[in-house]
């Protein structure tokens, strides 16, 4: 079975596999380049991508047979520790002109479509953020993330920013390393990150029913990501005249 996913299931994705009955030849990417692949006659029987937007748009163009939400994910900040000062929360740290902001690339990379978001919600402080932060991963002409590396970690280490806004699920991770900090930001401004994977062949229904599964959840949780999913996810199939 061939799978298109999300970079930001590359850890999780080997132990979910290893618990399902099938072959699976999975390729990583961001999903927002993944959906354009896919679009272009890229060979793929199940898509999985860190935002409901992508396979969405393929359900509606009739590429997909469905698409079925599996998990969500949240943002979080990773900072270098030596630019903390005393009482700073998420909010001072965004708005602090000395700090580089570092973030994935919108529309291409789903987490930073949902740093956008975030700005956003701030309100008009977000504004000047929009303006400072920098996306250096994620894009089509970025530079590759070193095999072995999380992106927070390697940006902030190269000295390309101080801060880096991505998702949640790989805050155990980063806590541990020595010299950075993970930063949570408040529920009520923190956008959701809904993971969907699209159907394209009917193989790939099972899949994806195996996505969902208690078992899959368990390893989902374990990693991370939440598998309580908001009111109203679950299945959404292209009608058939």
């Amino acid at each position: 079975m061939r799978v298109l996913a999300a970079g930001s299931l590359r850890t999780v994705w080997p132990t979910l596999t290893s618990h399902f009955q099938e072959s699976v030849d999975t390729r990583f990417g961001p999903a927002g380049l993944l959906r354009e692949q896919i679009e272009a006659g890229e060979p793929c029987d199940l898509f999985a991508s860190a935002s409901e937007a992508h396979p969405q748009r393929l359900l509606a163009a009739g590429r997909a047979l469905a698409i079925i939400s599996f998990a969500t994910n949240k943002l979080c900040i990773t900072v270098r520790s030596d630019r903390l000062q005393a009482g700073d929360d998420w909010y001072q740290l965004l708005t602090r002109d000395s700090l580089r902001i570092a973030t994935s690339t919108p529309a291409a990379d789903p987490s930073g479509d949902y740093a956008q978001v975030l700005f956003t919600r701030m309100g008009k402080a977000g504004k000047a953020v929009r303006q400072r932060a920098i996306p250096l991963v994620g894009g089509r002409d970025s530079a590759a993330i070193p095999a072995g590396r999380l992106a927070a970690e390697w940006v902030i280490n190269t000295y390309q920013a101080d801060l880096f806004i991505g998702y949640a699920s790989y805050r155990d991770a980063l806590s541990q390393i020595a010299g950075l900090t993970v930063i949570d930001i408040p529920e009520a401004v923190n956008p959701v990150a809904r993971y969907t994977c699209a159907v394209i062949t009917p193989e790939a229904g099972r899949l994806a029913a195996f996505l969902r599964s208690e078992q899959a959840k368990a390893i989902l949780e374990e990693a991370g990501f939440i598998t309580v999913l908001p009111y109203g996810s679950g299945r959404h199939c292209r009608e058939v005249s």
